[in-house]
């Protein structure tokens, strides 16, 4: 009977170390196939007119959830919209990189507790170090060392750009006439829960490389609430104190996913211009993941940049022409000096990869968008704030 059992635990025990071997290997892409779906536009019909003024566009993307998922940046991958190589196909220039660290179960854009993690379970089955698996702050740290690698393995086809000094060296590199062109690298994170409370965890992510910060995700935090929380709150005092350091440390502040009124205390405190990272136009689209015009104006006010996304919610569709018609839009309620590309890429979302950028000038171009306005929102407005805000 003993020896029975001893067979019987062995043969389970074999049967989920089999399970756990398989799910570690195929896991992880089998759910980044079912989380960001590719949406393909191809054959595109792009003139001679619209190709040529793309290949002369410096572009930058504000939002991109690809540190989260278990591949190399450096690989053209067969999933997901972004890597190195889709990114010098599609003429990226400068992208930034956001880190996720926790998710609510049942997402969705109307109300969230925040009692829930979805990340928990992704972090056990990619493998991450255990100290990932209870802490938010080691969760953002170990994305930003998985980008540092990436960087420091790329032979130069990956830049960091935390500096005015970085920011200029990407810019000599990228114009050097070098084939492919390099991409620069930025980092924020998606909501600031990883600070954990704790005013100290804003300086330990400035050291790790962070230069843009989220004030919330999907659900309220210690900060404030969430546009998609359920209390619809404004800043918390710790919120105010955070805001406050960030505008010390020189770190761009990231208003995707605030709630109005936390977005409206934080421009109340900050003496520098804002991000709104990945987002729609409530006139252009009204879903309640889009911040109303008078806000979106207000940010514009005050030297901020509204970036454009490329999801259903955030423009009400997911071809070319609903992203340009959505920017076309932007222009006209706060100017081109204001709107920049905010894709959501790798976000969980059904969107077009980074290797189709050239439908979207044509599209705007389609559109009658003037190309001094184009080559502002693909790329040059997103520069012009950087030089004006990112640290000395």
């Amino acid at each position: 009977m003993k020896s029975k059992i001893v067979k019987w635990l062995v043969g389970t025990l074999a049967v989920i170390g089999v399970l756990y071997i398989a799910a570690r290997a195929f896991g992880p892409g089998i759910l980044e196939r079912q989380l960001n779906r590719i949406v393909d536009n191809r054959p595109f019909t792009i003139s001679t007119e619209a190709e040529e003024l793309h290949r002369s566009l410096r572009i930058m993307d504000w939002h991109a959830d690809t540190l989260l998922w278990n591949r190399s940046l450096l690989e053209r991958a067969d999933r997901g919209h972004v890597d190195v190589p889709r990114l010098q196909d599609g003429n990226m220039a400068l992208q930034m990189f956001t880190t996720v660290t926790k998710t609510p179960r049942n997402m969705n854009v109307h109300a969230n507790e925040a009692d829930s993690d979805n990340i928990t379970l992704v972090s056990y089955l990619q493998g991450w170090p255990s100290a990932t698996h209870s802490s938010l702050l080691a969760r953002a740290l170990y994305q930003a060392g998985k980008l540092d690698d990436f960087i420091q393995e790329s032979e130069g086809s990956l830049m960091w750009v935390r500096s005015q000094a970085e920011l200029k060296a990407f810019l000599a590199a990228h114009q050097s006439g070098a084939s492919p062109k390099p991409i620069a690298a930025l980092l924020g994170t998606e909501g600031a829960h990883p600070l954990e409370g704790d005013i100290a965890n804003v300086d330990k992510m400035f050291e790790a490389g962070f230069r843009m910060v989220g004030l919330t995700h999907f659900f309220d935090n210690e900060l404030g609430g969430s546009l998609h929380g359920v209390s619809k709150a404004g800043l918390t005092d710790f919120g105010k104190q955070v805001v406050r350091r960030l505008d010390e440390l020189e770190i761009i502040i990231d208003l995707a996913h605030a709630s109005e009124q936390s977005a409206r205390d934080a421009l109340a405190i900050t003496s520098r211009g804002v991000v709104v990272s990945h987002t729609g136009f409530r006139g252009a689209c009204d879903t309640e993941r889009n911040f109303s015009d008078d806000l979106m104006k207000e940010i514009a006010a005050k030297g901020g940049l509204i970036a454009v996304g490329y999801w259903e919610t955030a423009v009400c569709g997911t071809a070319p022409q609903d992203i340009a018609k959505a920017i076309a839009y932007g222009i006209d309620l706060v100017g081109a000096d204001h709107v920049a590309l905010g894709s959501d890429w790798d976000g969980a979302v059904t969107a077009m990869p980074s290797d189709h950028m050239p439908a979207i000038t044509a599209a705007l171009l389609d559109l009658g968008v003037s190309t001094d306005d184009i080559r502002q929102v693909m790329g040059e407005s997103s520069i012009n704030f950087l030089h004006a805000w990112l640290p000395e």
